[in-house]
C-alpha cells in the first residue's frame, strides 16, 4: 500500500483533479459556478460543524420546503469542499468522516426540531402519562452515523425512540405515538426526498424492532420489552455504535440498552454468534457475486469491524473503554489491553484507513452508496490514480495484499474448535451409549485408578437437576466439553482427583454459558485448567469460585510474565476511572482484578516459576496497589471531607506488614491521622469505617479481603482510628510487650507520606528503648506458652507453624532479638523480614553465624512445605517429624541459646 499524493494547496489545482475523479462534483459545479467561486476561496480550512450551524442559520426557513431547500445547499457544499480536501491530500480520513457525521447530526437535529415544532401548532406538546413532562423524540445513529464514520455516500441508519406513551396538550389532541410516528416521517421525508436539488441522506429504519413489520417509532418500555424478549444477537452488534444523535433523556436510553448489547461477564459465546453472522454475509456475497465488494467480500471492512467488535460484545461490559464507537480508537484499545498483538492492530489500522479511503473514491465519481470495484478501464485507471497508484494492476495488486492481510488476522481471530464428535468412545461414553463393562474399560485404558467410581461420578452429573435444567444449547455445549475434559484429565499424573476437580468446575459454571463458550473456542484454555486442577486442589477451588479468571488462561505469555506492578497499577486505575459514580462497579473491578492477579501468580507458582519469599512480596504488591485504590476512591465519595487530600495513613502488621503475604492471608491493619481540624476524628473514623466496608463486602464477585483491626490501640475496645500523638503515648505508655512484637512487622502501607513517616519515627523509637533482658525474656515466653496451649497438636505430626521449633519460635526470636537490642544496634529495627533479621544479628554477633544460617534454612524450608500443603488443600500445615527433623532442631538450639530454656 502506498500514500496517496499529497497535491499542492492552489485551489485551481485541486478543483480541477475534483472534476477530473468525480462526475458529480463536475455536475454540481457547471450547474452552479457560483459553487466553484466559493469553494476557491474555502479549501484550505475544513468545514466545521460551526460553519455549517451558521449557514443555515442564514437561510430562511419558515416552512418544510425551505428547510429542505436549505439542507440540500449545505449539502452540496459540504461535499465539495471534503472531497476536493481528500482527493488533494489536504484532509485525513477522520476529517473526511467527522465532517460527514457532523453535517448528518445538524440535520437531523434541524429537521426533527423543525417538523416538531410544527406539529405542536396543530396537535399541542406530547406529554408524558407518568411524569407529566413534555415529550421529544430521540434519534438514535445506528452504524457508521453512531461511529462518528459516516461515509461521503453513506444512508443514515436511524432509530427513533420517545420515551413515555401519552397523548399531546392541543386542542387537536393525539397520542404521543401518533405524533412522533408523524414527526419520523416527517424527518425522514425532510433528509431522503429527492428534489430539483437533490437530498440530504438516505434514511434507512429498519434497524427499528421487528423491522420493516415494526412500528416506526417506539417507547422506551417497549424498546426494552422488544431487547429482553426478541432481541437476537445480530442485533447486538447493529447497537454497539448506536449514538443519540438528538434528544433528551439520553443517558436513560443508554442504560436501557446498555445490558442487552454488553453482558456483564465476559461473554464467549459472541465468537459463535458473529462467525454465523459473518456466514450468512459470506453466502450472500457468493448468491449476489459481490466479491469485489469491499466493504462485504472477503478481506473488507465490514471483517475489520467484525474483529473489533468481536472483543466489545465479548469485553465490553467487564471494561467500559471497550464500548468506545469507532473501529480505529478499538483497535487501539485492544492493541493497549494485549488483546491484539500490537503489529495486528497496525497492520488492521493501516488497512481499514486504506479501504475506507479507497471506499470514499468509488462513491466520489457518482454520489452512489456503492463498495464495488469498477468494471469499466476507465473508472479503474480513474480510481487507481486517485488512491496515488500508476495504473489499476499495481493499485490491484496492493488491495489484494490488504485485503489478504485482513482475511488472515480475521480467520486467526474467528478461528472455530473443532466441531465435538460425540461418536467417539467419551462421547457415547458420557451420552450412556456404553454398556458398563465397556465405559470402565475405556477409562481404565485412558489411565483412571478407580474407574467404577468415575463412570458413576459422570452418570450423576449427567442425570443430575443443574445439567437436566440447562437449556438445549448449553446441554450441547457440555456435550462438546466433557469428553474433552476426561481426555484432558487424563494426561495428568493424577487424572482421578483432576476429573473430581474439573467436574466440580463445570458444575459451577454449566449456567454461565460465556464460560462454557471459552472452553470450547480455546482448547489450550482447557489443557491449562486441567493442569491447575492437577497441580493443586485449592488453585483449582480458586477457579471455581472465581470462573472470571478462566480468561487469564488465553494467554501464555501473560499468563507467566513477571507482574509489572506499574503498569498494573495504571491498568487498575483505568478500571476504576471508568466506572466512576457506580460504587458496585468500582467494588466489583477491584475484586475481579485482584482475582486476576492472584491467578496469574498461581499460574507461575504452580510452574515452580516463584519461590515462596517472591510470591510473598508480589502477593504484598497487590495488597499495597489496592489498598491504595481504595483509600482513593473512599475519600474522593466521603461526604463532609474537610480537605482535598487527607492526611491519613494505613499501616499494615503481621503477613502485611512483614511483606509475608500467602494466597488466603488476610490484612492485619490499623488507621492513623495527623490533622488538627476538629472534625478530624469523626471524618478518620468514617472513612477507616469504610475503607474496611469495601475490603470485606461480599459482592457478586466475592470478597476483596478479611481483615483484622484487633491491633490497635486497646484492641477491639479502642477507637477504630487513632491520632498519632495518641499512638505514640499508647505504645510508650501502655502497650504490652506482645504489642511491641508486634510492631516489630509494622510498616506504612498508603496514605500521607508524612503521616507515614511520623508512623516509622514512633516505631523506631519505640523499638529502640532500652529493656531489662530477663523481663523481656520472661514475658516472651509466657506469651509463646500460649500460644502454643491455644493450638494443641494430637496428631502425631510435626505442625510447621505451631509446635516447638517451627515458624513461630523463629519469629519469636527474631522479636526478642530486635526488642533486646535495639537500643545499641538500631539497624535492627528496619522492616526487613525474618531471614534478613537473622542474618544481621548473627554479623551483631547476637547469635552464632552457623547457627544462625541453619535456620534461615531452615525457616525457608518449613514456609515452602506450609505453602504446598495449602495449595493442596491441607487443613493444617503438619508433615513426619523425621522429614524436618534436622531443621526444627537447629531452631529448638536457637531457642535454647537466646533463652536458655527449651
Amino acid at each position: 500500500m502506498r500514500a496517496e499524493n499529497a497535491v499542492s494547496a492552489d485551489s485551481a489545482g485541486l478543483i480541477d483533479r475534483l472534476r477530473r475523479f468525480s462526475r458529480y462534483a463536475d455536475r454540481l459545479l457547471s450547474a452552479d459556478p457560483r459553487l466553484g467561486e466559493e469553494l476557491s476561496t474555502q479549501l484550505e480550512q475544513p468545514y466545521t460543524a460551526e460553519a455549517m450551524q451558521a449557514f443555515l442559520d442564514a437561510q430562511p426557513a419558515s416552512d418544510p420546503e425551505q428547510l429542505a431547500s436549505a439542507l440540500r445547499q449545505l449539502r452540496r457544499r459540504v461535499m465539495l469542499r471534503v472531497i476536493a480536501r481528500d482527493l488533494g491530500g489536504l484532509a485525513s480520513l477522520e476529517e473526511v468522516t467527522a465532517t460527514m457525521t457532523a453535517l448528518a447530526d445538524l440535520a437531523i437535529a434541524r429537521a426533527r426540531d423543525a417538523h416538531h415544532d410544527w406539529l405542536v401548532q396543530r396537535h399541542g406538546r406530547p406529554i408524558g402519562r407518568d411524569s407529566g413532562d413534555p415529550q421529544d423524540l430521540l434519534v438514535v445513529g445506528m452504524g457508521k452515523l453512531g461511529g462518528g464514520e459516516l461515509n461521503v455516500s453513506s444512508d443514515v441508519d436511524l432509530v427513533l425512540v420517545y420515551p413515555e406513551e401519552g397523548e399531546t396538550d392541543g386542542a387537536k389532541s393525539i397520542s404521543n405515538h401518533e405524533f412522533f410516528t408523524r414527526l419520523g416521517q416527517r424527518l425522514a421525508g425532510a433528509l431522503h426526498d429527492f428534489t430539483p436539488e437533490g437530498f440530504v441522506f438516505r434514511v434507512d429504519l429498519r434497524l427499528r424492532p421487528f423491522g420493516d413489520s415494526g412500528p416506526l417509532v417506539v417507547s422506551f418500555a417497549s424498546l426494552e420489552h422488544y431487547l429482553v424478549t426478541q432481541g437476537r444477537e445480530w442485533e447486538r452488534y447493529a447497537w454497539i455504535k448506536a449514538r443519540v444523535v438528538c434528544g433528551s433523556r439520553w443517558r436513560e436510553l443508554e442504560s436501557l440498552v446498555r445490558p442487552f448489547v454488553f453482558r456483564k461477564y465476559l461473554d464467549f459465546g459472541a465468537y459463535a454468534s458473529m462467525r454465523s453472522l459473518h456466514a450468512q454475509i459470506r453466502q450472500e456475497v457468493k448468491r449476489r457475486e459481490l466479491m469485489d465488494n469491499i466493504k462485504l467480500g472477503p478481506g473488507g471492512i465490514r471483517e475489520i469491524e467484525f474483529i473489533a467488535q468481536v472483543f466489545q460484545l465479548i469485553r465490553g461490559g467487564h471494561v467500559p473503554r471497550l464500548r468506545a464507537r469507532p473501529t480505529l480508537t478499538v483497535l487501539r484499545h485492544l492493541g493497549e489491553m494485549n488483546l491484539l498483538p500490537p503489529a495486528t492492530v497496525a497492520e488492521l489500522a493501516q488497512a481499514y484507513v486504506f479501504l475506507r479511503n479507497l471506499e470514499h473514491r468509488l462513491q466520489y465519481l457518482d454520489d452512489q452508496q456503492t463498495q464495488s470495484l469498477p468494471e469499466g478501464a476507465g473508472d479503474r485507471a480513474l480510481v487507481a490514480e486517485s488512491m496515488g497508484f500508476a495504473d489499476w494492476p499495481s493499485f490491484h495488486e496492493a488491495l489484494s495484499q490488504c485485503r489478504a492481510t485482513v482475511t488472515r488476522h480475521f480467520e486467526q481471530v474467528f478461528a472455530g474448535p473443532q466441531p465435538a464428535n460425540t461418536e467417539t468412545p467419551l462421547g457415547a461414553l458420557w451420552e450412556g451409549r456404553l454398556s458398563h463393562e465397556q465405559a470402565t474399560a475405556c477409562l481404565a485404558g485412558l489411565g483412571y485408578r478407580d474407574a467404577q467410581s468415575i463412570c458413576e461420578r459422570l452418570a450423576r452429573f449427567r442425570s443430575g437437576p443443574r445439567y437436566q435444567s440447562l437449556s438445549r444449547t448449553s446441554q450441547k455445549a457440555l456435550d462438546a466439553l466433557v469428553p474433552a475434559v476426561i481426555s484432558s484429565a487424563a494426561r495428568q499424573p493424577n487424572p482421578d482427583a483432576t476429573l473430581e476437580g474439573l467436574l466440580n468446575l463445570l458444575e459451577a459454571i454449566s449456567r454461565r454459558a460465556a464460560y462454557l463458550a471459552l472452553l470450547n473456542e480455546y482448547p489450550q484454555a482447557l489443557e491449562r485448567v486441567a493442569k491447575v486442577a492437577s497441580s493443586s486442589r485449592w488453585a483449582c477451588d480458586y477457579l471455581t469460585r472465581h470462573p472470571i479468571v478462566l480468561d487469564e488462561l488465553l494467554d501464555a505469555r501473560e499468563l507467566y510474565s513477571v507482574p509489572d506492578w506499574h503498569q498494573a497499577a495504571q491498568q487498575l486505575r483505568q478500571l476504576l476511572d471508568d466506572a466512576e459514580g457506580d460504587t458496585e462497579r468500582q467494588m466489583d473491578a477491584l475484586r475481579h482484578f485482584r482475582h486476576a492477579m492472584v491467578f496469574r501468580l498461581l499460574a507461575k507458582d504452580l510452574e515452580g516459576l516463584l519461590p515462596v519469599e517472591a510470591l510473598a512480596d508480589h502477593l504484598t504488591a497487590l495488597a499495597d496497589l489496592i489498598l491504595t485504590q481504595v483509600l482513593r476512591l473512599v475519600w474522593a465519595g466521603l461526604k463532609g471531607r474537610h480537605r482535598e487530600q487527607p492526611r491519613f495513613a494505613i499501616i499494615g502488621y503481621g503477613k502485611l506488614g512483614g511483606k509475608e503475604l500467602g494466597y488466603a492471608s488476610d490484612l492485619d491493619l490499623i488507621f492513623l491521622y495527623d490533622d488538627p481540624d476538629p472534625a478530624a476524628p469523626e471524618v478518620y473514623a468514617k472513612l477507616a469505617q469504610r475503607i474496611n466496608t469495601w475490603l470485606t463486602s461480599y459482592t457478586p464477585a466475592g470478597v476483596l479481603y478479611d481483615t483484622d483491626l484487633r491491633l490497635r490501640p486497646d484492641g477491639a475496645s479502642g477507637l477504630l482510628v487513632s491520632s498519632l500523638e495518641a499512638f505514640s503515648t499508647y505504645q510508650r505508655e501502655k502497650a504490652w510487650v506482645w504489642e511491641h512484637q508486634a510492631l516489630t512487622r509494622a510498616r506504612f502501607v498508603t496514605g500521607d507520606q508524612a503521616v507515614g513517616e511520623a508512623f516509622e519515627r514512633i516505631r523506631r523509637q519505640v523499638l529502640g528503648q532500652r529493656r531489662e533482658l530477663a523481663a523481656l525474656r520472661r514475658e516472651i515466653t509466657a506469651m509463646r506458652q500460649k500460644m502454643l496451649d491455644a493450638h494443641p497438636n494430637r496428631s502425631g505430626l510435626f505442625d510447621l507453624k505451631h509446635d516447638r521449633g517451627g515458624i513461630i519460635d523463629v519469629e519469636f526470636v527474631v522479636q526478642y532479638l530486635v526488642l533486646g537490642y535495639s537500643h545499641a544496634h538500631p539497624e535492627l529495627t528496619a522492616n526487613i523480614g525474618n531471614l534478613a533479621l537473622l542474618h544481621l544479628a548473627a554479623a551483631l554477633s547476637l547469635i552464632p553465624e552457623d547457627l544462625a544460617e541453619q535456620v534461615r534454612q531452615g525457616y525457608r524450608e518449613f514456609r515452602r512445605r506450609q505453602h504446598h500443603l495449602r495449595l493442596n488443600g491441607a487443613q493444617y500445615a503438619r508433615v513426619p517429624l523425621a522429614e524436618v527433623a534436622a531443621a526444627v532442631a537447629a531452631v529448638r538450639k536457637l531457642w535454647r541459646t537466646v533463652f536458655g530454656e527449651d
